[in-house]
């Protein structure tokens, strides 16, 4: 697979990494450990060698079975984790988030516990999860880059942060990547995030690409979920807005058929178009998902492709909030 640069830090991967947190966490139901493990050692025999995971997800399953499964990869990959949320536990084993906390104490406390269970000496990208309102993002920025000084972390990202914000950590520490979510049916960064990050030599690596499956074109408002899967809150996920957001997944179809590809092939590849900077990171539990989208990878769109397609996405209206009200606040967007 084409490698690509993110920002100006050096740090290459593959075009598309592969985004693990579905594994075990907000997607059930989930597979079967030995199952992910073979899943994510195959992306890697396939050309990716972009991991990404976060202590939240689970919380800390997520980052214990990226670490078993590329532990025998180490010096071949890039693993993406993330800090910036605490933690209660009634019996000592079963952990729940207690809301964002990016107080020092506890980011160093974070790392110490990623490099264990990722079986690593040094974590490749360490994101702040969310922005913390009671911590200075200058504070925030200044303890990475102390760990980044202890060899601990090699560079410093922040995820769903808004322009000002990436400002000032920047300044503070040079910010490699913005992991934000991104895609056909949700284009918000494209007003004022991108710009920045193209002034600023950072990286962008969209989260949700695929629309958490909805630009696949294999659900529709007769899909039910699981009572357990985070789409169950989601407005955009609510039977009246997939059906009048059928459209865009339509356009997709029409625009999949021409190319003989699939419509989540396009939605990678009109990303991936976007800017040389740009690397998602759609999610899969399934191998032959995996194939897919590693395809969009050699799907190539060309520039009056894109102007054609993004002429007929500026036509469609797409229905409903990405997140509850309670859940967009805690972005930085």
């Amino acid at each position: 697979m084409q490698k690509r640069k993110i920002g100006n830090t050096g740090l290459e991967v593959s075009a598309l990494g592969l985004g693990c947190m579905g594994m075990n966490h907000s997607y059930v139901p989930f597979p079967e450990k030995k199952d992910m493990i073979s899943l994510i050692r195959k992306a890697v025999e396939k050309g990716v060698n972009f991991f990404d995971t976060a202590e939240i997800y689970g919380p800390f399953i997520n980052e214990e079975l990226v670490g078993e499964a590329l532990q025998p990869f180490r010096r071949e990959v890039v693993i993406a984790t993330k800090f910036g949320f605490g933690y209660a536990s009634e019996d000592g084993i079963k952990y729940r988030s207690i809301g964002v906390d990016s107080s020092p104490g506890n980011i160093k406390k974070s790392v110490e516990g990623s490099l264990k269970r990722l079986r690593t000496e040094v974590i490749d990208l360490y994101y702040q999860h969310r922005v913390d309102p009671n911590v200075p993002i200058e504070e925030v920025a200044g303890v990475v880059k102390d760990l980044i000084k202890e060899g601990k972390v090699k560079h410093f990202g922040l995820s769903e942060a808004g322009v000002q914000t990436i400002r000032r950590a920047h300044a503070v520490q040079k910010v490699a990547a913005l992991q934000s979510e991104y895609s056909m049916w949700y284009r918000k960064p494209e007003t004022e995030v991108i710009p920045t990050l193209e002034e600023l030599g950072i990286g962008f690596v969209p989260f949700s690409p695929l629309g958490k499956g909805f630009l696949t074109g294999k659900l529709n408002e007769n899909k039910s979920f699981d009572s357990s899967d985070i789409r169950n809150i989601i407005p955009r996920f609510t039977q009246e807005s997939m059906k009048a957001n059928q459209g865009l997944v339509d356009l997709l179809t029409i625009i999949a058929r021409q190319m003989k590809v699939t419509p989540a092939q396009i939605a990678l590849a009109w990303l991936l178009a976007q800017k040389p900077w740009i690397v998602p990171i759609p999610g899969t539990t399934k191998l032959n998902r995996l194939d897919e989208n590693i395809g969009a990878a050699s799907t190539s769109l060309t520039s009056e492709d894109l102007k054609n397609i993004n002429s007929a996405l500026d036509k469609i209206k797409v229905i409903g909030d990405r997140y509850p009200e309670a859940l967009e606040k805690t972005t930085g967007l």
